[in-house]
C-alpha cells in the first residue's frame, strides 16, 4: 500500500471514529435527560473537545491529501470528508445543547413523560448511521433513504412544539421547562439535518449530482399531497 493510500484510509478510519463518537455523545445526552443525570450530562460537555479535536485533525488530513492532486473521485471524497466531519461537530454542540438543558430541567419536577423526544433522538441517531454507513459502502440509495426520513423527524418537532405551546397557555408555570424542551427538540431536529446534510454529500460523491435541498422539497410536497 503506497503512503497516499495509507492516509486515505485513515482519513476514513478517522470520521468513523469521529461518527461513533457524535453519535454516542447524542445517545448519553438523551440518557442524562431521562434519567436525570447531572453527572452524565457534565460528562457529555466535558467530551465534547474529542469531536472538535477530530474536525482539526481531520481537515488538517484532507488539506493535506488535496495538495496532491488526487483523481476526481478521491478529490470529491477528501472534500467532502471536511464537510461531514463538520456536520459530525455540530451534531456534538446540539448533544452538549441537550445536555445543558437538562442540567436546567433537572431543579424543577418533570413537566410530563418524554415519550416523543425519545423517538426523534432515535430516529436522528438512526439516520446518522445510515448516512455513515452509505458513505463507507458508497451506497447512494441509501444515502437517499436518508434524505427522504428527515421530513418525518421535522413533523415530530412541531408535533411537539404545539404540545408544550398547548401546555404553556394552559399552565403558565410550565413556560420555562416548556421552552428548555422546546430547545431539546429543535437539537433533534438539527441533528436530523446534519445526517441529512452528510447523505447528500454522499449523494454527489457516488453520483455527481447536487440533490441538496431539492430530494427534501419533492419529499415534503408528496406528503403535502397526501
Amino acid at each position: 500500500m503506497t503512503h497516499y493510500a495509507e492516509e486515505m484510509t485513515r482519513l476514513k478510519e478517522d470520521l468513523l471514529a469521529m461518527a461513533s463518537h457524535a453519535e454516542d455523545a447524542v445517545a448519553r445526552a438523551m440518557r442524562a435527560l431521562i434519567e436525570r443525570d447531572d453527572a452524565l450530562s457534565r460528562k457529555v460537555e466535558e467530551d465534547d473537545n474529542i469531536l472538535d479535536q477530530f474536525e482539526i485533525e481531520i481537515d488538517d488530513l484532507a488539506i493535506h491529501l488535496l495538495a496532491k492532486a488526487p483523481l476526481a473521485t478521491d478529490l470529491r471524497f477528501t472534500t467532502i470528508a471536511m464537510k461531514t466531519s463538520a456536520n459530525l461537530e455540530r451534531i456534538g454542540d446540539e448533544a452538549v445543547t441537550i445536555a445543558r438543558r437538562a442540567v436546567e430541567l433537572n431543579t424543577e419536577p418533570q413537566l410530563k413523560a418524554y415519550v416523543d423526544l425519545p423517538r426523534m433522538a432515535e430516529m436522528a441517531m438512526s439516520m446518522l448511521h445510515e448516512a455513515i454507513t452509505a458513505l463507507v459502502n458508497r451506497d447512494a440509495d441509501k444515502a437517499r433513504q436518508v434524505v427522504a426520513s428527515d421530513s418525518a423527524v421535522d413533523d415530530l418537532n412541531r408535533q411537539v412544539h404545539r404540545e408544550l405551546a398547548s401546555f404553556m397557555v394552559e399552565k403558565p408555570a410550565t413556560i420555562t421547562r416548556s421552552l428548555k424542551l422546546m430547545v431539546i427538540s429543535k437539537s433533534l431536529e438539527r441533528i436530523a439535518d446534519h445526517a441529512t446534510n452528510i447523505a447528500e454529500q454522499v449523494v454527489y460523491l457516488l453520483e455527481a449530482v447536487d440533490i441538496r435541498h431539492s430530494e427534501k422539497k419533492a419529499h415534503e410536497s408528496k406528503d403535502t399531497a397526501r
